[in-house]
């Protein structure tokens, strides 16, 4: 049987796929690609005898790919943590879905492993930003604090590299990053002896400063919204950039907006860390827009709704406490 594993390129969707082939090693074609490249699923060959492992994408998002290999006689299994819609029912499907704010892929996948590579668990959840439920699942590994913090950067800096408006943009393919990692079972040891972990680490460090250097774009009562140039720096540091200031105001929602060679823009949205709601439900007002609820994002936003997005926004987070906990059905972990 041949298999497919289909992951988003950013921390989370490598780091969820490392640790099940560390627990379930299997031969594999690989699908993956920029972070924003999230309709992944239809890439995927129809034909009999095909098994695909989906980690990181949205489900609702590859629905009509997801329906056709069920179809076709597909095995499927599907991790994620991102708004799902109405959920298949299929004897050939297996989900694992979480969309609770304090969850992703990564975590998901810690859990259905039991635990067994909980440090690349924890560069996930560090490069998804969600660090106090990193910080609570590193407190059960007896790490030093600077042992922490390495895992910390090397999260957001293996994330930092996903985003971009093509892989041009990036340090390094998200599928050869992938194989880089896949030969370790330590992310200590990757550190230690890949250089491209360093250099990561550093063009974080070089964009994060050029970002810092701008002044936002719009300020309002729940939050800010930033504009970033058509610059493969800029929408490299697009992501890091959102969670940064996610983290440092909690109590304010942002928006980080980067023009593509188009004129287009790439938006990432954050919700405030304080009420991580109503990032997703934002994003999707705009076509190709998505995600989960604490951090979401629109793939192309045309330069004439730039006023109507911000409009959107102010609604969405006035006073950062308009957005409201989602409904029962989208927040539930439905696992077959």
């Amino acid at each position: 049987m041949k298999h497919f594993d289909v992951f988003n390129g950013d921390a989370d969707g490598i780091c969820a796929l490392h640790q099940l082939r560390l627990s379930k090693p299997l031969r594999s074609v690989l699908i993956t690609g920029v972070k924003r490249d999230v309709e992944l699923l239809g890439r995927v060959p129809l034909g009999a005898g095909l098994s695909v492992t989906v980690l990181d994408i949205s489900l609702d998002s590859n629905r009509t790919a997801l329906l056709a290999l069920l179809r076709h006689g597909a095995e499927v299994e599907y991790f994620d943590h991102h708004f799902a819609g109405a959920i298949p029912e299929a004897s050939n499907l297996k989900l694992y879905i979480d969309t609770t704010p304090d969850i992703c892929t990564s975590l998901l996948v810690d859990r259905h492993v039991g635990g067994q590579h909980r440090l690349w668990a924890l560069v996930g959840a560090y490069g998804d930003n969600l660090l106090h439920a990193a910080r609570t699942l590193a407190a059960t590994c007896a790490l030093e604090p600077e042992q922490a913090e390495q895992l910390r950067e090397l999260g957001e800096a293996i994330n930092y590299n996903a985003y971009g408006e093509s892989e041009a943009d990036l340090l390094i393919p998200p599928a050869s990053l992938y194989r880089t990692v896949r030969p370790y079972s330590s992310p200590f040891d990757f550190a230690a002896n890949e250089p491209i972990a360093r250099a990561l680490c550093d063009a974080l460090r070089r964009d994060m400063e050029l970002a810092l250097s701008l002044p936002p774009e719009s300020v309002m009562a729940g939050g800010k919204i930033y504009l970033l140039p058509d610059e493969p720096w800029a929408r490299r540091v697009r992501g890091a950039f959102g969670n940064f200031l996610a983290t440092s105001f909690p109590d304010l929602a942002h928006a980080v907006l980067s023009q593509s060679v188009q004129g287009e823009y790439m938006v990432s949205v954050r919700a405030p860390l304080a009420h991580p709601y109503g990032a997703a439900d934002l994003c999707r007002q705009f076509a190709g827009g998505g995600g989960r609820e604490a951090a979401a994002g629109i793939g192309r936003l045309a330069q004439n709704r730039l006023g109507e997005f911000a409009r959107a926004f102010e609604s969405a987070f006035v006073d950062g406490s308009q957005a409201q906990v989602p409904s029962t059905q989208a927040t539930r972990s439905s696992t077959r």
